[in-house]
């Protein structure tokens, strides 16, 4: 009996696969499909008519309008399009809002049954409904966010010693762009991740100002603008490595200003938990004679 059993469900594992094999949405393309799109006389192929795309693409925008609406609400100034090319994310805009909006009505159908299945009261139920989709719309913004603002800081953390790495190998008689090509493939920082696109648009046709430019605009770090102005200057200024690595030593001075000024600001906050442990017994202390000598006063 074990033996028919197993023998039916591998027939039906079979047969299932076949099934699903003869759908396009599950099946592997023929080896002629997948050759058709290298060979020169092949015909078009056949495009499939997904009933579905209209809609999802009448969708989308409307949701990433909704959800650019809705981050701006909570202050949220940059655009997410922007922070998403920063980090060389895969995800576009639209998919990114898309997905926050996906995590929103979970969240909202997941604190709804909970408010059920829990009988909750009201205004408890109410507070769920509205605070689960709202919280799970902030992380993945906080998220996003929190990325992009960590890329920057690695960024013009790396950007000194990469300037200083340009100007050796320009006064060395590196021309700019074998330059920023060697940084880029000898580099494992988030620098050379991005000198690595410039090089790629330089590969396709832009000029390389343009593609510096972009990368600043892209950055949006007031260091990566200066030695951006400085690169631009490549075909008129003689002495570029000279100025290259004055730049590289105002990049410095940058990180060591930001970071001492970090070390402060955390040097301040580590005083905030020392006075109130010192406050609330002081107070205490303070009260207890006081609330006895009202007291005497009030029973005399």
């Amino acid at each position: 009996m074990s033996r028919l059993i197993i023998l039916a469900g591998l027939l039906t594992w079979a047969g299932c696969t076949l099934l699903f094999s003869c759908v396009h949405r599950f099946g592997r393309p023929s080896l002629s499909e997948r050759l058709r799109p290298y060979h020169p006389g092949a015909p078009a192929p056949e495009r499939v008519i997904d009933s579905k795309a209209p809609v999802r693409q009448l969708l989308k925008p409307i949701v990433a309008l909704s959800a650019a609406r809705l981050a701006s609400l909570f202050g949220v100034s940059e655009d997410a399009d922007a922070r998403l090319r920063r980090i060389h994310s895969p995800l576009s805009a639209n998919e990114f809002r898309a997905r926050e909006m996906a995590w929103s009505g979970a969240s909202l159908a997941l604190g709804l049954l909970a408010s059920i299945g829990l009988g909750l009261p009201a205004a408890l139920t109410l507070l769920v409904v509205a605070g689960a989709p709202t919280l799970a719309f902030l992380v993945l913004e906080q998220r996003l966010s929190s990325a992009s603002s960590r890329w920057q800081d690695e960024v013009l953390h790396e950007l000194p010693v990469v300037a200083e790495q340009v100007a050796m190998l320009l006064a060395a008689g590196y021309s700019l762009g074998a330059s920023l090509n060697r940084i880029a493939q000898r580099g494992q920082g988030c620098c050379a991740r991005d000198l690595r696109e410039v090089n790629n648009r330089v590969r396709q046709g832009v000029a390389e100002a343009t593609a510096l430019r972009r990368w600043a605009s892209t950055i949006n770090v007031p260091a990566v603008d200066r030695l951006v102005a400085v690169l631009a200057l490549n075909t008129e200024a003689s002495d570029l490595g000279r100025l290259v690595a004055i730049e590289a030593r105002q990049c410095r001075k940058d990180v060591q200003r930001k970071t001492t000024e970090l070390i402060e600001r955390r040097g301040e906050q580590v005083w905030v938990p020392v006075t109130v442990a010192t406050l609330v017994p002081g107070v205490i202390l303070i009260a207890v004679p006081f609330l006895s000598a009202l007291r005497a006063f009030s029973s005399s």
